[in-house]
């Protein structure tokens, strides 16, 4: 394999089987499910059946003098790895790719993996992501503990993160004084959702631009899909309500208010209406505040939608130990490959068919040379 191939970041992991009768390598095994997921497979069987058909191809650039895993043993590992050292080492390793981590919006965000619900009634598994907005990949994940929520997981996932010069955009549940103190000591500025969660905090922002003036406005229209879009956003940076501000909330410099109408032009509802509220340490104008918002707002049709119609994660019936978790960052290994594979202009569904047609191709993805 090439000196820079990803699989280098992972070789760190250590293997949690014992060395009595152990026939293949972890990254042996990490290797075929990655190329595996990459060309469609869904299932530890389909993975099997996968590398089976490939057997000679895979033998070009992967050693296997055991011959090939089971899909009971891929499943046995996979839901035997410890999955925190899973996510750092592919943290690391999202970080190395080209623009990864370059002054850009990471947007924070949480996913239920649904299928991953077992049958004792155990909560499903909770992912919260890193998704860099401009780069369009993913740098880094953790799961929320099974007794906790996304208020203690973000930190975790912050410390992760190399975020020094980036700007982090968290959704309502994230808007916690911790998590700002986090983002600021880590060298990053923030933009926090504030909903009802947050019930004074919302109302002083409302207070503000009840009797501001002179308030700085940029407003932005889209035209398709049969609607007509406007964005309006209004930035106050001279505070008269808000209590406490540098006690409470570190380095907040400006409150932000987004205004959506929607206006449809075939439909029986003529207008929807909606206005959202934030919080930000930048310095900047309503025009760049405006685009940074809407980069948070990527991350669901960018990463999560993609995860669960490409992927058919939330289908996953992965629910053996840490299997659901490890699976997951499985599926964002494979994700980010196909968004750094640039020269293909096809969608993430295109490039995993012509994956499992062309090896050439399958070689590029993952920057691998035969030996």
């Amino acid at each position: 394999m090439k000196k820079d191939s990803f699989l280098q970041y992972f070789d760190q992991m250590v293997d949690p089987r014992s060395h009595v009768n152990k026939l293949h390598e972890l990254n042996t095994i990490l290797l075929i499910a990655v190329v595996a997921t990459l060309c469609g497979a869904e299932t530890w069987k389909q993975m099997e059946e996968f590398a089976i058909a490939k057997e000679k191809f895979l033998e070009t650039f992967i050693p296997l003098p055991n011959g090939l895993p089971s899909d009971d043993t891929i499943n046995r590992v996979f839901s035997a790895i410890d999955p925190t050292q899973f996510e750092i080492c592919f943290t690391n390793w999202a970080s190395s790719l080209p623009d990864s981590f370059k002054s850009q919006v990471i947007a924070i965000d949480g996913k239920t993996v649904r299928g991953a619900k077992s049958k004792d009634g155990k909560s499903p598994v909770h992912i919260v992501s890193a998704w860099a907005s401009q780069s369009n990949i993913v740098v880094g994940q953790v799961k929320v503990s099974d007794k906790s929520n996304e208020i203690t997981a973000i930190p975790e996932l912050l410390d992760m993160l190399f975020i020094e010069g980036d700007i982090i955009t968290i959704d309502a549940m994230g808007t916690q004084t911790a998590i700002a103190d986090k983002i600021i000591d880590n060298g990053a500025d923030y933009i926090l959702s504030v909903k009802e969660n947050q019930k004074n905090l919302l109302e002083e922002i409302q207070d503000e631009y009840l009797f501001g003036k002179n308030i700085p406005v940029f407003e932005h229209i889209d035209f398709g899909h049969g609607r007509i879009e406007t964005r309006i956003c209004s930035v106050i940076s001279d505070f008269k309500f808000i209590d406490n501000k540098d006690e409470k909330w570190k380095n907040l410099n400006q409150i932000i208010k987004i205004e959506n109408i929607r206006e449809f032009k075939n439909s029986d509802k003529k207008r929807e209406t909606a206005t959202q509220y934030y919080i930000t340490s930048l310095n900047e104008t309503p025009e760049k505040l405006l685009d940074c918002v809407r980069s948070h707002w990527g991350v669901e049709n960018k990463l999560h939608w993609i995860l669960d119609v490409q992927f058919n994660e939330d289908q996953s019936r992965k629910r053996k130990g840490n299997a659901a978790e490890n699976y997951s960052t499985v599926l964002k290994i494979a994700l980010n490959l196909l968004k750094n594979e640039t020269t293909v202009k096809q969608g993430i569904k295109g490039k995993r068919l012509k994956a499992g047609w062309n090896d050439e191709y399958l070689l590029k993805l993952l920057n691998i040379k035969k030996v």
